[in-house]
C-alpha cells in the first residue's frame, strides 16, 4: 500500500484552485443575475418606461398621483417662484389643510398602520414643495408621532382626531440653543409638584431655549417638549432626582383665540437659507404648569404621590427606547432626499439632451449630453439615484417590519441603517444639486428652473434629525461593536451579517491572479463588485480597531476616538455604500421583466464600478487591483456611462414626474424652450 504524499495533495489542490480562477464558471440562464450581459456594445437597450415605472413605484403610485392631481387642479395652492417668508408660511398651511380636508389625504393613520404609504405621501408632497413636505412631517411624524409612539391610549384617545384634521397643529420641541445632537444633555426641566399633581416646565437659562422648532413661530398650538424629569427624593435634604429626558405635551397657544399662553414666550427664528415656508421659532418656558397626564408615559410614568415607575431598568435604556421610536424622522428624510435627487437629475438630464452646443466642422451641433464630460457628471449620479431608491425602499420595508414586530434586534438594526442612509444620501444629494445647476449652465441659475430652490430647501437635510457627521459616528460605533462581538462569539445583526464572512475571507491576502482579471464579464459580475466593497469595509474596520486600541492606551477612549475620527467616518460611508450596492443587486435579481432587469443591471454596474474607481487608490495600495485591472475598470465605467446616456431619457421618465410637478421649464418633457420663453413674457 502506497503512503499518500501530503505535499503532492497540497500542490494538486493549489493547481485546481488556480485553474478555477483562470477559467470562470459560465453564467447561469438569464433569469439569474450571474454575469448578465445587459448592454451589448452593438446596440442600445430597449427600455419600457412604463414597466420600469411600475417596478419603481409599484403599489403606492395611485396615492401619489392623487396628490399630484389635486395640486394641479388648484393653481392657487402652487408655490410661486417669488414669495415672501410670511406669504410662504401661510401658503404652506393652506396647502396642508387643502390636502387633508379637501383632497382627503390623511397621512396620520398610516404612521402606525402602513408606514410605506406614509412615506410615499411625504415623497409626493415634497415634490410639490419641500417646505410643505417638512410641514407635513412636523405635524404628523414629529408632533403626531410622539403622541402615537411615546404616549399611551389616553393620549391617542384625546389627541388623535385633532392632530389628524390639523385642528391641533403642533411642534416637536427637542433641539435647544446649546444642544442638538446630544439629546441627553438637554437642560429644559420638568419638575413634578405632588401638591397640585402637575409638572412645572422651566427654561433655566438662555442655552436651554428650544430653538429651530418647526410650526412654533406662527401656527402651533401644542408642543411635545423634551425635558429632564425631576422628582423629589424621599430624603428632602437630597433635593431633586434626575430621571432622564422625557417628553411632555405642553399647550403653547389658546385653541380659540390663538393667543400665546401664560409662561410661554415665542420668538420667530426669521429668514433661513431655505424652507421659509416652515415657521421655525424659539420657545422659553417660565413655570408653565401642565397636568400629570401630559407626560408621554409609554416608557416611564409618575404616580399621584410622585413615585417613578418604568418597565425599563435604567435611564440609558429608557432613553434608547425613546429615541428608537423616533427613528421614523430619519427614515423619512433619507426617502425624501432621494425624491429631491430624482427631481434635480430629471431636470438636468432633460435639459442636457435638449441643449445643443458645438459639434464637428460643418455638421449640426450635438447635445451637451453627448460630451463625455457631461456624461461623467450626470450618469453616475443617475445610477446613484436608482441605487438610493432601492436602498431607501429597503429601509422603509425594515422600518415597517420593526413597527409591527417590535423585535429588539430589528429596532437596533433599523436605527443604525437609518442613521447611515440618512447621512450618506442627504450629503450626496446636497453635492449633486450644485453639480446639476452647473451642468445646465446659465439657465440652471434661473430660479424658475428650481435648482437654487431645491438646493436651499434641501440643504438642512444634512443637519436635522441628527447631524450627518454624528450619525456616521453612530454607524462606525456599531460596526466596531459588531467587530468585537464577532471575536467573542456574538451574533451579528441583519444589516451587518456580511462581516462574519468578511473577517474570515475578505481580509485574506488578495489573490494575485484575480487581481489582474480585466474581462468585462468579470468586472460586471456582482460577486466581484460586492466582494470589492466588502473587502474595503473589512480592511477599514480592522485597521481602525487596531488604531483605536493603540491610541486608547495613551489618549483614553475619547481622545483615541477623536484621533481616528476621519478614519471612522470613511469606514461608515464604505459600509453604507456596501449596503446600497447589495440592495441594488437584489432589486435587479427580483425584477420579473427581462428587458427591465437588463436596464437595471446596466445602471447597477455603473454605480458599482464608478464607486470602485473613485476609491481606486485604496484597492491599489493593498494590491487588490493590479494596474491593468484598474485601467480596465476606468475604461469600462466610462463606457457604461455612455451606455446609460443612450437610455437616460427613459430612465428619468421612469421617475414619472408630471410636468406640472417638475415645473422647471428646461425640465419639461417637451416644448421646454417654448415654456421658458413664455415664462419670461415672449
Amino acid at each position: 500500500m502506497q503512503t499518500p504524499n501530503p505535499t503532492a495533495e497540497i500542490v494538486t489542490r493549489r493547481i485546481e484552485r488556480l485553474s478555477s480562477h483562470l477559467t470562470p464558471s459560465p453564467p447561469n440562464d438569464d433569469s439569474e443575475i450571474g454575469m448578465l450581459t445587459c448592454a451589448g456594445r452593438a446596440k442600445k437597450l430597449n427600455v419600457s418606461t412604463s414597466m420600469l415605472t411600475e417596478y419603481m413605484r409599484g403599489k403606492h403610485r395611485e396615492i401619489q398621483e392623487k396628490i399630484f392631481d389635486y395640486f394641479n387642479s388648484r393653481p392657487d395652492l402652487q408655490t410661486p417662484v417669488e414669495i415672501s417668508k410670511d406669504g410662504h408660511r401661510e401658503l404652506c398651511m393652506r396647502q396642508l389643510l387643502g390636502l387633508v380636508r379637501e383632497a382627503g389625504i390623511r397621512p396620520y393613520k398610516y404612521i402606525v398602520e402602513d408606514p410605506e404609504v406614509y412615506f410615499a405621501i411625504v415623497e409626493a408632497v415634497g415634490s410639490v414643495d419641500i417646505s410643505l413636505g417638512i410641514q407635513l412631517g412636523v405635524q404628523y411624524s414629529l408632533w403626531g408621532g410622539t403622541v402615537l409612539n411615546l404616549g399611551t391610549k389616553k393620549h391617542k384617545d384625546k389627541y388623535f382626531d385633532g392632530i389628524d384634521s390639523v385642528e391641533y397643529p403642533g411642534c416637536f420641541a427637542m433641539t435647544e440653543l446649546h444642544h442638538g445632537s446630544n439629546v441627553q444633555g438637554l437642560q429644559t426641566v420638568a419638575t413634578f409638584d405632588p401638591i397640585t399633581d402637575e409638572f412645572i416646565i422651566n427654561t433655566p437659562n438662555d442655552g436651554a431655549l428650544k430653538w429651530w422648532i418647526g410650526n412654533a413661530a406662527t401656527h402651533g398650538k401644542f408642543a411635545t417638549v423634551f425635558a429632564k424629569l425631576m422628582l423629589l427624593t424621599n430624603n428632602s435634604s437630597q433635593g431633586l432626582s434626575d430621571m432622564g429626558v422625557h417628553a411632555f405635551i405642553v399647550p403653547i397657544r389658546d385653541l380659540k383665540t390663538h393667543a400665546t399662553l401664560p409662561g410661554v414666550e415665542i420668538q420667530d427664528c426669521g429668514y433661513k437659507v431655505g424652507l421659509n415656508g416652515v415657521d421655525n421659532g424659539a420657545l422659553r418656558f417660565t413655570s408653565v404648569r401642565i397636568p400629570r397626564d401630559n407626560l408621554l408615559n409609554r416608557f416611564g410614568d409618575v404616580t399621584r404621590d410622585g413615585k417613578y415607575t418604568s418597565s425599563l431598568p435604567s435611564i440609558g435604556k429608557r432613553f434608547a427606547a425613546t429615541l428608537g421610536e423616533l427613528v421614523g424622522g430619519r427614515v423619512g428624510l433619507a426617502y425624501s432626499s432621494v425624491g429631491v435627487l430624482k427631481m434635480a437629475v430629471t431636470i438636468a438630464v432633460r435639459y442636457s439632451l435638449l441643449r445643443q452646443q458645438f459639434g464637428p466642422p460643418k455638421q449640426p451641433e450635438i447635445s451637451i449630453l453627448d460630451y463625455q464630460s457631461q456624461q461623467h457628471k450626470l450618469m453616475p449620479m443617475l445610477a446613484s439615484t436608482y441605487a438610493f431608491h432601492f436602498a431607501t425602499l429597503y429601509l422603509v420595508d425594515k422600518y415597517s417590519e420593526m413597527k409591527k414586530s417590535r423585535e429588539e434586534q430589528l429596532v437596533a438594526d433599523v436605527h443604525e441603517l437609518s442613521a447611515g442612509l440618512k447621512a450618506y444620501v442627504t450629503s450626496y444629494t446636497a453635492k449633486s444639486l450644485s453639480i446639476c445647476r452647473e451642468s445646465c449652465g446659465g439657465h440652471g441659475y434661473a430660479a424658475v428652473n428650481r435648482f437654487g430652490i431645491l438646493r436651499n430647501d434641501h440643504d438642512i437635510f444634512q443637519t436635522f434629525e441628527g447631524d450627518n457627521t454624528v450619525l456616521l459616528q453612530q454607524v462606525a460605533g456599531d460596526l466596531l461593536k459588531q467587530y468585537k462581538e464577532k471575536f467573542q462569539g456574538g451574533t451579528l445583526t441583519v444589516t451587518w451579517n456580511y462581516l462574519r464572512q468578511s473577517m474570515d475571507t475578505y481580509l485574506s491576502q488578495p489573490n494575485p491572479v484575480t487581481a489582474r482579471w480585466e474581462g468585462e464579464d468579470h468586472l460586471r459580475d456582482p460577486k466581484f463588485q460586492l466582494d470589492a466593497f466588502r473587502y474595503r469595509t473589512s480592511r477599514l474596520l480592522q485597521s481602525v480597531a487596531v488604531r483605536l486600541n493603540k491610541h486608547t492606551k495613551t489618549l483614553g477612549t475619547f481622545g483615541a476616538w477623536n484621533r481616528c475620527l476621519n478614519h471612522l467616518l470613511i469606514l461608515a460611508e464604505s459600509h453604507i455604500e456596501t449596503v446600497i450596492l447589495e440592495k441594488f443587486i437584489e432589486a435587479v435579481q427580483r425584477c420579473p421583466d427581462k428587458s427591465t432587469r437588463a436596464t437595471l443591471k446596466l445602471v447597477c454596474d455603473l454605480y458599482a464600478l464608478n464607486r470602485i474607481w473613485n476609491d481606486i487608490g485604496t484597492y491599489r495600495n493593498v494590491d487588490y487591483v493590479a494596474p491593468n485591472k484598474a485601467k480596465a475598470i476606468h475604461k469600462l465605467a466610462e463606457y457604461l456611462s455612455f451606455q446609460v446616456k443612450n437610455v437616460a431619457r427613459e430612465l428619468v421618465d421612469a421617475f414619472d414626474f408630471p410636468d406640472h410637478v417638475t415645473r422647471a421649464p428646461i425640465g419639461m418633457k417637451s416644448n421646454a424652450y417654448a415654456s421658458y420663453t413664455q415664462y419670461v413674457g415672449f
